[in-house]
C-alpha cells in the first residue's frame, strides 16, 4: 500500500467504486477507483474469500452503500435548510465536496490525519478535480485538540452546521465517543445537525456478530463500540433531539433489496440549545 490510508478507508472506497459501476447505482463516486489504484498500486489481489467471509462482505457492502446514499441526502437537505457549514470527521477519501450539489457559500471542512489528507490532495491534484463548494482540509488527530485546528481553519461556531461521523463512533471507546460528541455540541449552535451510523435497533449488530468470524479478526480488533446502545440517549441528555432511521426501510425507499438480515440503523439529531 502506497499511502497511510487506513485499510477500512480502502475497503469503503472499494464498495463505492463497485456501486458506481452499477447500472442501478444509488450514487456515483468516480474518484473511488482512482483512489484505490493510487493507494494499492501493484499490490497483489486479495485471495478468494471463503463462503462465510463472502457472505459477510456482501452484508458490509450493503450497509456502506445504504449509509452513503442516506448521508448524501441528509447532508444536502441540511445544507438546503440553512446549514452552511459541513464538517466531516475522519473524512478519508470522502468526495462529497466534489460529487454532490451544494447551495452557494457552503463550506465543507474535512478533518483527518495529515498523511491521509496529503495523499488525497496528491490524487485530486493529479486528476484535476474541482470542488462544488468551498472545501477546507483540516489536518488533525481526533484524539487531540482537533476543535482548535478546525476553528483555526475558518470554522465559525456561530453558524449552523451539519456534522457527519459516518461509521466513526464504533472505533472509539465510550469515553472517547462522549468526549468527541461533547466537543461537537460545544461548537454547534441551535439548529445544527449531526448524523452517523448506529447499531442499536434492538437486535445484535453486525459488528457484534462478526466477532465470531475469524477472517474478520483485524476489523474486530479496531472496534471499541463507542457509546453503543446509549448513544441516542446520551445525545438527548446533552442538548440534541435524536432520531433513528431503519436501514432496511431506507433500502426499500431507494428500491434496493436487503442483503442478509437487517442490522443497525442511521442516526440523525438536531441541536436544541
Amino acid at each position: 500500500m502506497r499511502s497511510g490510508l487506513a485499510r477500512t478507508a480502502i475497503e469503503v472506497a472499494q464498495v463505492r467504486a463497485n456501486e458506481s459501476a452499477r447500472a442501478d447505482r444509488l450514487f456515483d463516486d468516480p474518484f473511488a477507483r482512482v483512489f484505490l489504484q493510487a493507494a494499492l498500486g501493484d499490490e497483489p489481489a486479495a485471495e478468494e474469500p471463503t463462503p462465510e467471509l463472502a457472505a459477510w462482505k456482501a452484508v458490509i457492502e450493503f450497509n456502506v452503500v445504504i449509509r452513503t446514499r442516506f448521508f448524501d441526502d441528509y447532508l444536502t437537505e441540511s445544507a438546503a435548510a440553512g446549514c452552511r457549514q459541513v464538517v466531516i470527521l475522519g473524512a478519508g477519501v470522502d468526495m462529497r465536496a466534489y460529487r454532490l450539489e451544494w447551495p452557494p457559500e457552503t463550506r465543507i471542512f474535512e478533518v483527518d490525519l495529515a498523511e491521509v489528507l496529503d495523499f488525497k490532495e496528491e490524487v485530486l491534484d493529479a486528476g484535476g478535480a474541482k470542488a462544488a463548494c468551498v472545501r477546507t482540509p483540516v489536518p488533525a488527530d481526533l484524539r487531540g485538540a482537533w476543535e482548535d485546528d478546525l476553528k483555526a481553519a475558518g470554522y465559525d461556531p456561530a453558524v449552523r452546521t451539519v456534522w457527519l461521523l459516518e461509521g466513526l463512533l464504533i472505533y472509539l471507546s465510550a469515553e472517547e465517543a462522549a468526549a468527541l460528541l461533547e466537543k461537537i455540541g460545544a461548537l454547534s449552535p441551535a439548529g445544527s445537525r449531526i448524523t452517523f451510523e448506529h447499531a442499536n435497533t434492538g437486535r445484535a449488530s453486525a459488528a457484534t456478530e462478526a466477532k465470531a468470524v475469524p477472517a474478520l479478526r483485524k476489523l474486530n480488533e479496531l472496534v471499541k463500540g463507542g457509546l453503543g446502545d446509549h448513544t441516542l440517549e446520551w445525545l438527548a441528555e446533552h442538548g440534541w433531539a435524536p432520531s433513528l432511521h431503519d436501514r432496511a426501510q431506507a433500502a426499500a425507499d431507494y428500491g434496493r433489496a436487503v442483503t442478509g438480515r437487517p442490522n443497525g440503523g442511521l442516526a440523525t439529531a438536531t441541536r436544541t440549545v
